[in-house]
């Protein structure tokens, strides 16, 4: 290591000493999660740290390194995982898998699924089988809201006239909620 390389890594590890816990504390605040806080000010400081040579004014130190977290925590949020992942004190359980005995139904019904075009299957799986929101499903197509509606809705009604009587749920007594009224 240089002189310079020294005497940088030393002006550096001195103004990070004193300024370090206000710059966990504006990360804090920027993401409400001292988790979240010490990654974004981890990546902050390592960019400021690349760029240390960089900064003429030592006495906008200060405002250069909030801007860095400020632009920083900006990315991560426009990343698309960001937005579904969120740190939580109680990891949640997912719902059980009911074992169920499958008569071919599910492989019958997939075979419908199948026949629709492209783009509605496309709406249907995301929609119903990866459960994700209108404008997810129209995020992950890059597609409007709009069409995510208008395709769900011609898919399902051609779901429903393709559909034989005997896999129609509307058609089974089991599913009727009247009668499950009467049996309680």
């Amino acid at each position: 290591m240089t002189d310079r390389e020294a005497e940088r890594d030393a002006a550096f590890t001195a103004w990070l000493a004193a300024r370090q816990p206000a710059l966990l504390r504006t990360a804090y605040l920027l993401t409400g999660d001292r988790h979240s806080a010490e990654d974004l000010l981890q990546t902050s400081l390592a960019k400021l740290y690349l760029s240390w040579d960089k900064v003429r004014d030592r006495g906008a130190l200060d405002a250069y390194a909030r801007r860095i977290l400020v632009n920083e925590h900006t990315s991560l949020w426009r990343r698309g995982w960001k937005r579904r992942e969120h740190a939580a004190a109680v990891v949640p359980e997912p719902e059980p898998l009911l074992e169920s005995y499958d008569d071919g139904t599910a492989a019958q019904v997939w075979d419908l699924v199948q026949g629709l075009p492209r783009r509605a299957r496309a709406v249907v799986v995301l929609r119903y089988y990866e459960q994700l929101t209108e404008a997810e499903t129209a995020d992950v197509l890059g597609i409007s809201v709009g069409t995510v509606k208008s395709q769900c809705s011609r898919a399902l009604t051609a779901l429903r006239e393709r559909t034989p009587s005997h896999l129609d749920p509307s058609l089974d007594p089991s599913l009727d909620p009247t009668s499950r009224e009467e049996e309680r």
